[in-house]
């Protein structure tokens, strides 16, 4: 039997909304590899990215004659290995020369070292929080994930920062008052089980003013955060219990696997991006598809233009 083939109109919206904006100045960092230096490529093709490509100028050049390529029209920076590339990188977000950056054929850890360095990295009060836009076929919306890719065992404190960040992402794609479902295995608090504790504080959090921006609920099983009929089923009293827009997870180990179940048995595509830094940063990896890399350029292009505008309006205050 063939495999079943879906059409993905979510990100297709996104793209058109990405592609209302100039291209996005991204610092792809290290794309020494085919599949990281062919997604820059793809992302500037389609107007998203104005990339600057940051490597070792040898074997960048060396990859692109190999692949059949013109990278004659980028800029390069040049750097000595991939530590470097991360380094140099960063350093071109504090000199206001880029707005992303975009991780090539580096390890996470090495460019995520360089965005938290104390001294010289681009980290903002918030903490760094990994968000997946999941397009599910048969989904109406768009499902964030958050965290599955940053935050092995997030404390209470640091989940305020993993749903805020959400939340502007989700202001970013469109949604004026996202529903946040706050998982746990049960949708009761039981004290046994501390992630619906965390669940319900969060909730009480959101009430006092502390998370803003979306409507929380929690603790909330899966099933019934996304689902009507398993809500109603479980006499579920909720606006946001089988609607969802965001799910956030107890820790990255049920995250990953969420958002992996998704893709490899719902067929679902997945942009990824993180939050919390200066400005967003695109994190792909080998296995990604081509929808992925350019949904994930178009993700940070909305996140950036919303950034621009967060640091718009703090302006006009304080000249006020």
């Amino acid at each position: 039997m063939a495999e079943p083939t879906h059409t993905h109109g979510k990100y297709d919206l996104v793209l058109s909304m990405a592609r209302r904006h100039p291209p996005l100045p991204t610092a792809v960092v290290h794309p020494c590899d085919e599949v990281s230096l062919a997604g820059a490529i793809e992302g500037h093709r389609l107007g998203l990215i104005a990339p600057t490509l940051v490597a070792p100028p040898v074997r960048l050049r060396a990859l692109a004659a190999k692949m059949g390529v013109d990278i004659s029209g980028f800029p390069l920076v040049e750097s000595l290995h991939s530590h470097d590339s991360a380094a140099r990188a960063v350093a071109l977000v504090r000199e206001a020369k880029v707005e992303a950056l975009m991780k090539g054929s580096l390890h996470t850890d090495e460019l995520m070292g360089a965005v938290v360095a104390r001294e010289t990295g681009i980290r903002t009060e918030r903490r760094l929080s990994h968000c997946f836009i999941m397009d599910v076929p048969g989904h109406t919306t768009p499902l964030i994930i958050t965290d599955a890719a940053v935050n092995i065992a997030p404390s209470l404190e640091d989940k305020v920062d993993i749903v805020q960040n959400a939340i502007d992402l989700s202001h970013a794609l469109g949604m004026d008052n996202p529903l946040v479902a706050i998982l746990s295995a049960m949708e009761t608090v039981n004290p046994k089980v501390p992630s619906t504790i965390e669940a319900a504080a969060l909730c009480k959090m959101a009430d006092r003013g502390q998370i803003t921006g979306g409507t929380l609920d929690g603790p909330l099983a899966l099933d019934n955060a996304i689902s009507p009929e398993a809500a109603a089923i479980k006499h579920i009293v909720s606006p946001v219990a089988g609607r969802a827009n965001i799910l956030v997870v107890p820790d990255l180990e049920a995250g990953n696997m969420l958002a992996k179940s998704l893709s490899f048995l719902a067929g679902a595509e997945s942009a990824g991006i993180v939050l919390g830094a200066r400005v967003p940063i695109i994190l792909t990896s080998r296995a990604d598809s081509a929808v992925t890399r350019v949904a994930s350029c178009a993700v940070a292009v909305l996140m950036a233009a919303a950034l621009r505008k967060q640091a718009a309006a703090r302006a006009a205050a304080h000249g006020m």
